[in-house]
């Protein structure tokens, strides 16, 4: 069976860098879409990165953008998310996702994801 398992995170400062990992298990990553959601503290849960399936086009919403690179590797069946210049609005609980769609674009919609994996605390003290 398909799952997602995080790792990474944790507590930083601002200013650091970290790199979350999402690894995928039970069949391969590719030919799936997938993507970084982002829960913070009272807020709802937004998508702030996204990958294709070929991997050649990303996105970013404007608070991350610049911040934040998504990549993935499909031989060894994970993706990551490194993180630069880290500010305390970054706090949050992060999860990965995956889709069965092919093709050369990403979505940062929620609804378009069907399997998640664990949610990952990333804590960025100033």
């Amino acid at each position: 069976q398909f799952r997602l398992v995080g790792s990474g995170g944790g507590r930083v400062y601002a200013g650091d860098s970290a790199r979350l990992v999402c690894t995928a298990f039970g069949s391969p990553l590719s030919s799936r879409r997938l993507a970084w959601f982002r829960q913070a503290p009272g807020k709802e849960r937004e998508g702030i990165a996204c990958i294709s399936s070929s991997g050649g086009n990303t996105e970013y919403p404007p608070s991350v953008k610049g911040r934040f690179i998504n990549d993935r590797d499909d031989e060894m069946n994970m993706m990551f998310l490194q993180m630069n210049n880290l500010k305390p609005d970054d706090t949050g609980i992060y999860y990965c996702a995956a889709a069965p769609l092919q093709g050369a674009y990403c979505s940062r919609l929620e609804s378009e994801y069907g399997d998640w994996g664990q949610g990952i605390q990333v804590t960025v003290s100033s």
